[in-house]
């Protein structure tokens, strides 16, 4: 006669259940799927490197190395800014759609930067427009609406394209032009 007791399946963790069932295998995203990553960090000094590290390992993850220096110093240049000039947290979006990484930069202060242009070699702050004017395939910002508490935020974003190719005119949202490299004149003040 057959056990009258019911079969059961073997509780997970335990030895029979994984000798029975190997764990199914992961395989890595395609290079050319789009993939998304999205990191919030405080309003504490300690946010931009946080911001900077995970980036560089998102990149490395994915084989986008030759973005990851450009990509550094534009995230620490966004990411310090919103620390800097806003009164709450900050988030960090990578976006991947083969060739373009978009890093968008959302914090609390609904002022869009105006481009500076440096008041001489000494001046520490008015630069960050420029590098990434200089740096990236494209960029722009934008306000993002009043919140419940009536506060307002802002979204800075700059694409990186694999290749060092730029973007055709009228495919990013700050206009499509690509960087625009300053006038010698504001680069010698």
């Amino acid at each position: 006669m057959k056990n009258a007791e019911p079969e059961h399946e073997p509780i997970v963790g335990s030895r029979r259940s994984m000798t029975e069932r190997p764990a199914p295998v992961l395989t890595p995203i395609p290079f050319a799927e789009p993939w998304e990553y999205e990191l919030h960090f405080p309003r504490d000094p300690r946010g931009p490197a946080v911001a900077r590290t995970t980036l560089k390992a998102v990149l490395r993850a994915h084989g986008l190395g030759e973005l990851t220096d450009r990509a550094e110093l534009l995230t620490s240049e966004l990411t310090t800014n919103a620390v800097r000039y806003s009164t709450g947290p900050a988030t960090v979006r990578l976006h991947w759609a083969k060739p373009v990484l978009r890093v968008s930069v959302t914090d609390t202060c609904p002022l869009v930067p105006e481009p500076l242009f440096p008041g001489g070699p000494y001046v520490e702050r008015g630069r960050g427009l420029l590098i990434l004017d200089l740096l990236a395939d494209d960029w722009g910002g934008c306000r993002l609406g009043e919140s419940v508490f009536g506060v307002g935020a802002k979204s800075v974003w700059f694409e990186l394209v694999v290749g060092g190719g730029g973007l055709p005119p009228g495919d990013g949202a700050g206009g499509g032009t690509g960087p625009v490299p300053p006038e010698p004149s504001a680069l010698a003040a």
